[in-house]
């Protein structure tokens, strides 16, 4: 009985042991699934990493310079060599020296003899025709403007002559200030304008207030008072007489 039970122990100790062939084949079928998967990511892995090739351009369109140049028939190196060519210079050009054959109309215009332009204002009045007016200004006079205004009214369209004899007997003293603005007014008219003083009368006159100059005086009781002397600037017109 012991022996029976010992060698049914022993065939069931070896039973246990040893693999089945259907295990085995499960295991290598495992076995060989995993190394196609990390196969499989290691070619991914390269594919994600090499660069990806450029996409092919498509081919270039002709330029418009180029289409034009085929249109008109005219060879664009050679518009570039026409255009890179020195071109004349003018006469009026700055260092150009020679003149282009394009001018004719101007040429023309600057073969016409050009007026002479006068070259002094007796000139030009006595080319217009129009009568000149002579001009004599004083200024900064130590008087105000409103006395200078009762000598002027007196000589104002009175010939050189009257105006003369009205300032000699005028009992005011900015009527020498009047006398010496009038003989320098007819003095610039027998020299600038070559006219005759005794035939030239008074257009305008007239007086301006100039800058008044401030002073003061003592007073009783430690007061001061202000003094304004006042300036003006005379003006005289003469025009030769009608």
């Amino acid at each position: 009985m012991a022996e029976r039970q010992g060698g049914k122990r022993g065939d069931a100790g070896t039973k246990q042991d040893a693999p089945s062939e259907q295990a085995g084949a499960e295991k290598a079928a495992v076995e060989a699934a995993e190394a196609k998967a990390a196969e499989g990511q290691e070619q991914a892995a390269e594919a994600a990493e090499a660069p990806k090739p450029k996409p092919k351009r498509a081919p270039r369109k002709k330029k418009a310079e180029d289409t034009a140049a085929e249109e008109t028939g005219v060879d664009k190196d050679a518009a570039e060599a026409e255009k890179a060519k020195p071109k004349p210079r003018t006469r009026g050009s700055r260092g150009g020296r020679g003149r282009t054959a394009k001018e004719p109309a101007a040429e023309a215009e600057a073969a016409k003899p050009e007026k002479p332009a006068p070259r002094r204002k007796r000139d030009e009045e006595a080319l217009t025709g129009a009568r000149p007016v002579v001009r004599a200004q004083a200024k900064y006079v130590r008087t105000s403007a409103r006395k200078a205004r009762l000598v002027c009214d007196h000589i104002r369209g009175k010939s050189v002559d009257e105006a003369r004899a009205i300032l000699a007997f005028t009992p005011r003293a900015v009527a020498r200030d009047w006398s010496k603005l009038l003989e320098s007014a007819v003095a610039n008219a027998e020299h600038n304008h070559e006219l005759v003083g005794d035939d030239l009368r008074v257009l305008a006159a007239f007086a301006d207030e100039g800058p008044t100059l401030k002073r003061f005086r003592p007073r009783a009781m430690g007061r001061a008072t202000r003094i304004r002397k006042r300036t003006s600037h005379l003006t005289i017109q003469l025009t030769p007489k009608e």
